[in-house]
């Protein structure tokens, strides 16, 4: 069985409803402790491969524009994912020790993402096309440490890397 978390500062009738919910995401692919599921993570894969082609094929940069964040409720009522209703619906029922740290990480992810975005089409109107790939790996490998971050939070971690980190890492 898997370890719950502290629930020690949330009321009884909350904690209440996290453990039933914890019964009913037993043995799905949604972590019992947290009430979150990895799938979530697969939409950001996509604009993480889009961000990593640019530099061999620019005219995946529009691709990249229209891609839209989503919210870990509508993606997984919009997935493939097994459990997509029960995820969604959980999702209301995770405990703030791993929501918010997981709501801030998506936030960095989605500004990140952004910024990438921009940046890139910077590089690509001055035509300097290192710069280009230079840009599309560096900040893509800091994407993918910000999804390692919301894995290790959807796992049960409540480790986040503060904003002044990632400005650091993008420069």
């Amino acid at each position: 069985m898997t370890d719950s978390p502290d629930l020690s500062d949330i009321g009884e009738e909350e904690r209440a409803d996290f453990l039933a919910f914890q019964e009913k995401v037993r043995d799905t692919n949604i972590n019992e402790q947290t009430l979150l599921a990895t799938d979530y993570l697969n939409h950001f894969n996509e604009i993480v491969m889009t961000l990593e082609m640019v530099p061999d094929m620019p005219e995946l940069l529009e691709d990249a524009k229209e891609w839209q964040s989503k919210g870990y409720q509508e993606h997984m009522l919009q997935s493939t994912f097994s459990d997509r209703e029960l995820a969604a619906e959980a999702y209301n029922h995770v405990p703030n020790k791993f929501r918010a740290p997981f709501e801030q990480t998506i936030s960095q992810i989605d500004n990140l993402i952004a910024t990438t975005i921009d940046r890139i089409e910077g590089d690509l109107a001055q035509g300097n096309m290192d710069l280009v790939r230079e840009n599309a790996t560096a900040l893509s490998k800091i994407i993918q440490q910000l999804m390692d971050v919301a894995g290790g939070i959807i796992n049960g971690s409540a480790k986040t890397m503060e904003q002044s980190e990632i400005d650091i890492m993008i420069g």
